[in-house]
């Protein structure tokens, strides 16, 4: 029987709309507390427009999209050198696998940029990669403006000078925001790879099958 298209779209279906959900749980508690916040500093507080570009949205925002971009990133290009023995999240040991071969050319519905070859086709076999690290370094743009702007925004209401963008980078309110997200990305990868070694979910493809030994890497 055909499959429909939520069916074969639900995995990431279901996964966009817990972001959005999550998305807006965040903005409007994030808008709660941030007028809570100026209403103690005697500043009227912000309409839900008004916050939207707020420093403090943008801040929280692309701070935990930076390190889930570059948790990413790292991971798909760490993952074709890089094995742990025992993990469904690592190549086999040995021997080259499917992902490791040359695409070829003449292989029916391949992607165009397969058949186009050259440079287009040297881009698209890191498309993943690059992407992801594009993504990356945009939300590292936008969490220091926005954490700078909602920085200097205390500072006024503070009765204190701002810092410029040079100030604000050499310091260590910024790091700490993403040294605290990058850690906790990089356990919960560390977590996987090292947990999938002993432990098992049925039916999922994060997990090697309920009879594999601990010891068989890769599904």
């Amino acid at each position: 029987m055909k499959k429909g298209f939520l069916y074969k779209n639900s995995l990431t279906l279901v996964f966009f709309l817990l972001f959005l959900l999550s998305l807006a749980g965040q903005f409007y508690t994030g808008w709660k507390e941030y007028n809570e916040e100026l209403e103690k500093d005697k500043f009227s507080p912000v309409s839900i427009s008004q916050y939207i570009s707020s420093g403090h949205f943008i801040s929280a925002t692309f701070e935990n999209w930076e390190s889930e971009f570059l948790q990413m990133a790292l991971f798909v290009i760490l993952t074709r050198t890089l094995r742990q023995e025992g993990s469904s999240e690592s190549k086999k040991l040995e021997g080259e696998e499917e992902v490791d071969k040359e695409p070829d050319p003449n292989k029916e519905n391949a992607p165009w940029p397969v058949h186009k070859g050259g440079i287009i086709l040297a881009v698209y076999k890191n498309s993943l990669s690059i992407v992801l690290l594009l993504l990356y370094l945009l939300s590292f743009v936008m969490h220091i403006y926005g954490s700078l702007r909602d920085f200097n925004f205390g500072q006024v209401r503070a009765g204190k000078p701002a810092e410029t963008f040079s100030e604000y980078i050499f310091g260590t309110r910024f790091w700490f925001e993403s040294f605290q997200n990058w850690q906790s990305e990089f356990l919960s990868i560390f977590s996987i790879i090292l947990l999938s070694i002993y432990f098992r979910q049925k039916g999922s493809s994060q997990s090697k099958p309920v009879d594999a030994a601990d010891s068989e890497t890769g599904e």
